[in-house]
């Protein structure tokens, strides 16, 4: 398995949770993280070196990540485990699919590259890649069978962990916040790259948004050690010593559960916010060589996975040169302040969280033990 990310890695441990008794004894190894770890999974290599985002950034790192896919590859071929499981990261997992593939292994790929969003051609070389896709989203399943690809649709696993009424009260208690406290969550991204692009202007808005409330709180949760260190680095301005700001490590999910409102980087994260009924806005700054290629690749208007789901703008989203300060301030006091548009969002979130709620692990899982049989595996 190769995971690249921390969405990819909660996402694959949640796969593994149905997987792992049905193979107590199986060998689990290739590329994830801690909560892949929780099922036995080994990493082979660290993670985060495959937590690149943008194409400029990828070129700069793509020798040591295509010497990482290489050796990879040749391990496996010569191994010829039962089968690979890709999970996201496509940049990485689809070309080690196709030789995987080709040395016959079975391979799945579990989450699918956004090709109703950008890029779309790329179905060709998924269709070379996988033996069978397994997809998130509802809409997803049909596209890979007009294409002629296997595919199931899954669930979202996230739908299954975040509770459908999440206790506000309790996530402010455990992290020290009066429950009667007005609280903005900040999360930047969880990518280095994302964090460099996105920290200032968001913490910038917060700044703009304490002038208007002194009460107002300020949470930012911080993927890993390494993230909170650029993170606090970035932001260690005069202007901002008395922001009343708690950054805390991991503990994502309980930031959002104690928000009143979340400014969030898009990507899986802004799928969570959703799911646990937070107004949000969606804002993201990258590479501008790599923005401007991406925005024309782009088949639709929306980018944040709430908007694209509902397929309009329920919350908004600001990106790149609109992702000021002053922009992400007055979107979030608005997503602070209107409490029937709150209702509103509250209304169609929970009515998207019952759409993508399914036994993601069982029906994962069962993908992977009748790909095994197909091919005589197990």
């Amino acid at each position: 398995m190769v995971a690249g990310e921390t969405s990819g890695d909660l996402l694959a441990a949640r796969l593994l949770s149905g997987l792992r008794p049905l193979l107590p004894d199986a060998r689990l190894h290739g590329i994830g993280g801690k909560a892949m770890a929780e099922y036995g999974f080994v990493s082979d290599y660290p993670m985060d070196k495959l937590a690149v985002r943008g194409l400029f950034e990828v070129i700069a790192h793509y020798r040591e990540l295509k010497g990482m896919r290489d050796e990879l590859c040749e391990r496996l071929i010569a191994e010829q485990p039962g089968a690979f499981i890709g999970v996201d990261a496509p940049d990485f997992n689809l070309d080690l699919e196709i030789r995987l593939r080709q040395s016959g292994i079975p391979t799945l790929h579990f989450v699918s590259p956004s090709i109703w969003a950008w890029r779309r051609g790329r179905i060709k070389k998924i269709a070379r890649a996988v033996s069978r896709m397994l997809v998130i989203f509802p809409f997803e399943a049909e596209i890979y069978e007009q294409a002629g690809i296997p595919a199931t649709y899954v669930g979202h696993p996230l739908a299954e962990v975040i509770p459908m009424v999440p206790d506000q009260d309790a996530a402010r208690d455990a992290l020290g916040v009066a429950r009667d406290a007005r609280v903005l969550a900040i999360l930047p991204g969880s990518r280095m790259s994302e964090i460099r692009y996105n920290a200032r202007a968001f913490i910038e808005s917060a700044a703009l948004l304490a002038r208007r409330d002194p009460k107002l709180q300020f949470i930012v949760p911080m993927a890993g050690e390494t993230q909170r260190a650029c993170f606090e680095q970035l932001i260690d301005r005069p202007e901002l010593k008395n922001l009343p700001l708690q950054i805390v490590s991991g503990r994502s999910h309980e930031v959002i559960t104690a928000a009143d409102a979340v400014l969030v980087a898009s990507g899986t994260a802004t799928l969570e916010v959703a799911l646990f009924k937070k107004p949000m806005v969606i804002g993201y700054k990258m590479n501008p060589a790599s923005w401007q290629i991406m925005r024309l690749m782009a088949y639709q208007p929306w980018v944040g996975l709430p908007n694209i789901l509902a397929r309009e703008f329920l919350v908004p989203e600001l990106l790149q040169d609109a992702a000021t300060p002053s922009r992400l301030a007055d979107a979030l006091w608005e997503q602070l302040s209107d409490e029937q548009n709150r209702e509103r969002l509250r209304k169609r979130f929970v009515d998207m969280h019952q759409e993508l709620r399914c036994n993601t692990a069982s029906l994962s899982a069962q993908a992977v033990m009748e790909l095994l049989a197909q091919h005589g595996r197990c």
